[in-house]
């Protein structure tokens, strides 16, 4: 039996928008320029972790002035409706065309670092120059003062709620909102 927001459109299923469209469109030039300088004289690999970061790193790529290659992993850590994370596994693995690249991490959200510290492991495994991170939002964790990986570079920090649009989703919806927002708990 559907209840009656089942057919509202997604964005009113938002409780309140934690970042604008506007907000991260400004936020995203400025780190294609941060990114462009950094790797300034090198060719970036940038691993995207998908589906959550598909559309940040197709906005992000196009602003930065670097010959690139984009790499596309799948990690499976948050199944279905879960909101915990259940432990990392590759669903897509890296190719092997990691050794000796400069990479870049680039994901959407920085929650409990288990995902970031999976995925760096990886490709320092498999022979990269140098791992660096680019996330669009961090979570500000209480509970997590200590996680087990550093991110480099970072769209915003957000407060530790269940956030939804602009790629991230819950149970694969509301990725296609393009502002970030907290989830109200009846679509939940």
């Amino acid at each position: 039996m559907k209840n009656n927001h089942d057919n509202l459109p997604p964005h009113l299923d938002l409780e309140k928008v934690i970042v604008s469209r506007e907000q991260i469109a400004q936020r995203i030039v400025a780190l294609a320029d941060e990114l462009t300088r950094f790797y300034q004289g090198k060719e970036l690999t940038i691993v995207m972790v998908l589906t959550g970061a598909l559309i940040f790193v197709s906005d992000l790529v196009r602003k930065i002035n670097l010959k690139l290659h984009i790499e596309p992993v799948s990690i499976s850590s948050y199944p279905g409706k879960s909101t915990a994370t259940q432990g990392c596994e590759f669903r897509l693995p890296p190719s092997g065309r990691i050794a000796g690249r400069h990479v870049l991490i680039v994901d959407d959200i920085y929650d409990s670092g288990k995902t970031m510290e999976f995925l760096e492991d990886a490709l320092r495994q498999a022979g990269a120059a140098d791992v660096h991170s680019c996330v669009l939002l961090r979570k500000q964790r209480a509970d997590l003062p200590d996680r087990p990986s550093e991110v480099h570079f970072v769209g915003f920090d957000i407060p530790d709620e269940f956030v939804v649009g602009y790629g991230l989703d819950f149970d694969d919806l509301y990725r296609n909102l393009p502002d970030v927002g907290v989830l109200v708990e009846h679509a939940r």
